[in-house]
């Protein structure tokens, strides 16, 4: 009983910190254009760097994976199912896409998910990070780098880590990654998608 109230209090925790939405906060402690009312509309790390310059950018991707991997990590100290654990580093996650902050709606997710990997399968995360990295810096293009790392992360997964749990959270992840990134596939096979370092006005 105990343990299961630890499990909902850290799960409750999780998805209010993933509910904040560094990309405004910071913004606004910055005096910058709000990043919902910019560029793409979107609250993070990609539309802050093009619309309000390298450092804003920087400290919003620092904050979103933060917040998952300080959940991620927390979950595999204090608790020893994986059910459990994969439970309260999906909590920030869903938090930074349905924040209650912004009418439950949000990001798209990509960086908190990759703390969340990071905190809860290092390596699986890391190379999460280094496809996504090698993706943009290839092709240039956010979106593209990010589908292509976390569609990778379900074989990641049954690899690295062949466990049930574990091939849930990364097809449910990946999942909701690609449904929140529909108008971009669009744009990408249109050829209409904004690459990395286009800044917009």
């Amino acid at each position: 009983m105990e343990q299961q109230g630890l499990i909902v209090g850290l799960a409750i925790i999780g998805y209010l910190l993933g509910a904040v939405p560094f990309g405004v906060v910071i913004s606004k402690a910055m005096s910058l254009p709000d990043p919902r009312t910019v560029g793409s509309k979107n609250v993070g790390f990609t539309n802050v760097l093009r619309v309000s310059g390298t450092t804003p950018g920087i400290l919003t991707l620092v904050g979103d994976m933060g917040k998952g991997w300080v959940m991620g990590f927390a979950a595999t100290q204090l608790l020893q199912d994986e059910w459990a654990i994969l439970a309260v580093a999906l909590a920030p996650f869903l938090g930074h896409l349905f924040s209650p902050f912004l009418g439950f709606k949000g990001g798209k997710g990509v960086a908190t998910a990759l703390g969340s990997v990071l905190g809860v399968a290092p390596l699986i995360g890391l190379l999460l990070l280094m496809a996504w990295i090698g993706a943009v810096a290839l092709w240039r293009y956010s979106s593209g780098g990010a589908l292509m790392a976390f569609g990778l992360f379900p074989i990641l997964a049954a690899s690295l880590q062949p466990t049930a749990p574990f091939a849930l959270f990364s097809v449910l992840v990946t999942s909701l990654i690609v449904i929140k990134h529909k108008g971009n596939i669009e744009r990408l096979w249109k050829g209409t998608e904004s690459k990395m370092g286009e800044r917009k006005k």
